[in-house]
């Protein structure tokens, strides 16, 4: 053979598997249909939020979490529910993960030199029973360097794989079949596309300018999911969701186009649990896109006032922050693909962030003055361009402007000032006293308890049409694509299964082809955190299964 082992996807799940298998001094082909400007694949755009249970970052904040309690708040979330079939193997990844997040995965990522913020976010609180879905404290890890402090260290080994003569690195090829003798997956075919200097991100040429075959002892698919395939997404799309939306915006590059799924499926690999999807309902489009149809996500405080497309308030607990998949499903229930906020200029200053490495300067460059600017009086200069020049952005002195300019946004007469102003205004009486019936005020003040959401993430809870806390805000959300919960199916050492459950020779997988472990270890929720996180774990997995 001419390698020992075949990648195929130069992504976060690609890297850590690489160098994970060059410790053994084994030979690597590292095959990407993209160029070498993207390698680290979505990683290298994430936030670099990861999951981290009972860890020092927690403690110093008095967070008291245990593995205990995560694997309680995995499994409300998961629900799992095919557990003689598709869930099988999901749910054993989702146990060793959440044991790898409690134990191991810290002080590894430390020993690589990767860095934590120090205040830990709450993503996903849930807002259901205490076995329902959500966390039940913060878990949310930011990266310091975030997406590309990340991927830094795992690319560093293998450029130095690179050097001493353990990795080939091969972009611009595209594996078009995996090839298969007796059985046995044997190797990759596949095309060479033409060079293409694009900015990192940005779509690249499918000229076609040659073929090619490599050959080794096991190939890995660590492609990624389906995200930036609008087709494949709403083929999928699960009935309990309602119908698919007719406007999506991408929180992912275009060649995350899920081709490796099929592909491999054609060589005996199994797909699972098709259904099981995460897309966000708080996307906005990017003034300054990069790839097709660009789309950023909001990550919100549970502040802001949550209208349907007609203005009418979403019931508990669709608010901000707590339920993703839930608050889509009412989402899609209205027969609108949009929805929206309102708020004042005091909760988008402390309570918007971006998602992603570029809308983060100051995170993802490590820059500790600049993160102190956040405190200051104004939104952060990202969230101000938005502002000053996004497309799904309105602010206005008075109520009647803020409805006309959200009218204006969509074209249509849909957003009625009375019915938005009786709604504020019933929100507003409930902040005269420290009690409440309304449940999102009774969330905030809540969340104020964590002391990290308290001086950060959550705004003072006030009324939101006295003018002193002005000017008013409203943005139009729109449903934004972003990753695949199903996938190839695999077992504990990442190698994929056929449709009789027993391992395809020479056929492994890692990553979000994998629904991120064993065909979708998230089942039909995430906790947040878990997809880098899942990358990180199923790469090291399958690194060391073939390094032995």
């Amino acid at each position: 053979m001419e390698y020992d082992v075949i990648v195929v996807g130069a992504g976060l799940a690609g890297l850590v598997t690489v160098s994970e298998v060059i410790q053994s001094k084994k030979k690597v082909l590292l095959l990407d249909q993209e160029p070498e400007t993207s390698l680290g694949g979505q990683a290298w755009w994430s936030f670099g939020g990861l999951f981290l249970v009972d860890s020092p970052e927690q403690r110093r904040l008095d967070i008291k979490d245990s593995k205990e309690l995560a694997w309680q708040d995995w499994l409300g979330s998961a629900g799992f529910d095919r557990l003689d079939d598709e869930d099988y193997w999901a749910k054993k990844w989702a146990e060793a993960y959440v044991n790898f997040a409690a134990e191991e995965k810290r002080n590894w990522l430390y020993s690589l030199g990767i860095r934590f913020f120090p205040v830990v976010g709450w993503a996903e609180r849930g807002g259901y029973l205490s076995e329902g879905h959500g966390n039940s404290v913060p878990r949310f890890h930011i990266t310091w360097g975030t997406g590309p402090g990340l991927v830094k260290p795992f690319e560093k080994m293998v450029r130095a794989g690179m050097e001493n003569g353990l990795v080939d690195y091969k972009p611009r090829h595209r594996v078009d079949e995996l090839i298969s003798h007796n059985g046995t997956v044997i190797g990759v075919q596949g095309k060479i596309l033409e060079k293409d200097d694009i900015e990192r991100g940005e779509k690249s040429s499918r000229t076609v300018i040659g073929d090619f075959t490599y050959k080794a002892t096991a190939v890995v698919v660590t492609s990624g999911g389906i995200g930036a395939n609008f087709d494949l997404v709403r083929e999928n799309w699960p009935t309990r969701l309602g119908i698919p939306p007719k406007r999506m915006i991408s929180g992912v590059p275009a060649h995350v186009d899920g081709r490796m799924l099929s592909i491999t499926e054609k060589a005996g690999g199994r797909i699972v649990n098709k259904d099981r999807m995460w897309h966000y309902t708080e996307g906005i489009q990017n003034w300054n896109p990069i790839w097709p149809l660009h789309g950023i996500r909001i990550l919100p405080g549970p502040s802001s006032i949550w209208l349907d497309a007609e203005g009418n308030r979403f019931p508990a607990p669709n608010f901000p922050g707590f339920d993703t998949l839930g608050t889509l499903q009412a989402i899609q229930e209205t027969n609108y693909d949009y929805s929206w906020f309102i708020l004042t200029e005091k909760m988008i200053e402390k309570e918007f962030a971006l998602s992603g490495s570029e809308q983060n300067p100051d995170l993802t460059g490590k820059s500790i003055k600049k993160v102190l600017s956040r405190i200051l009086p104004g939104p952060p200069a990202p969230v101000k361009a938005f502002m000053d020049r996004g497309k799904d952005f309105v602010v206005a002195n008075t109520l009647p402007e803020l409805v006309e300019g959200m009218n204006h946004i969509t074209g249509k007469d849909l957003i009625k000032l009375e019915k938005i102003e009786r709604q504020l205004l019933a929100r507003d009486r409930e902040m005269d006293n420290t009690f409440t019936k309304d449940l999102q005020i009774t969330a905030m003040r809540g969340a104020r308890n964590y002391l990290g959401d308290k001086l950060i993430r959550v705004a003072k809870p006030h009324k939101i049409l006295d003018p002193k806390n002005g000017p008013l805000i409203a943005v139009r959300l729109n449903i934004l694509t972003r990753k695949t919960l199903g996938g190839l199916q695999t077992d504990l050492n990442g190698r994929v299964l056929n449709e009789s459950g027993t391992p395809v020779p020479g056929l492994y997988a890692a990553g979000e082809v994998t629904g991120f472990g064993g065909g979708g270890m998230h089942g039909y929720r995430a906790l947040e955190g878990t997809f880098l996180g899942g990358c990180l774990f199923g790469g090291k997995i399958v690194g060391q299964s073939l390094a032995k």
